[in-house]
């Protein structure tokens, strides 16, 4: 297999069999916190996408490149972390400084991007996964930002359109956001096996 197949298959892969938030369930709090309205989930989306994406192939060069050369895989997960602290403030600067009607109806969930599992899960599998380039962590690590935005922005269309449906007193809210994630999540197992 070529190269470019293989690395559109990781990209498939990632973004709809192996999706973080359905399969892994990482990312589960922006998931269910920001994606009550199309537009802020769509934003929520390309800001985690950004982030995971410079994270992920930062974390790959320091893990590849620095760390394990020096045998210091101890300091890994500081690593990951500090990485990807850095990357969500040059999010939070430029979205506060551009678009600021969306950094404020994100409030405290854009800061917390530093904390999303999904995205120090991605740093830890590419590691654990044993990708072997920079470029197809880049393409992993780009297809888990995009397979994150599809997640939550399909959860906000969902969102919007439960407003309007006849919903049960007893499971307006968050019950009734729950189930849907768990059916989301259910539907997208379904893909899996597909490739191999």
């Amino acid at each position: 297999m070529d190269t470019l197949s293989a690395l559109l298959l990781a990209f498939l892969s990632i973004v709809i069999i192996n999706n973080l938030v359905f399969t892994k369930f990482l990312g589960i709090c922006p998931y269910l916190g920001v994606s009550g309205r199309i537009d802020m989930a769509f934003g929520m989306g390309m800001a985690v996408t950004f982030v995971v994406t410079l994270s992920g192939t930062m974390t790959y060069m320091i893990n590849n490149w620095i760390l394990i050369p020096l045998h210091l895989e101890v300091a890994k997960y500081v690593a990951f972390i500090l990485v990807i602290a850095g990357a969500v403030q040059l999010v939070e600067m430029y979205v506060r400084k551009c678009f600021r009607d969306l950094y404020d109806s994100f409030g405290i969930f854009l800061p917390l991007i530093t904390t999303n599992c999904a995205i120090l899960g991605l740093c830890l599998f590419l590691d654990l996964w044993g990708v072997g380039s920079l470029v197809e962590a880049a393409v992993q690590s780009f297809g888990a930002g995009i397979g994150f935005t599809m997640a939550i922005c399909i959860m906000a269309g969902i969102r919007e359109n439960l407003q309007l449906a006849d919903v049960p007193n007893c499971l307006k809210g968050a019950p009734i956001t729950l189930i849907t994630a768990g059916l989301l999540a259910m539907a997208f197992m379904g893909f899996a096996g597909m490739i191999r």
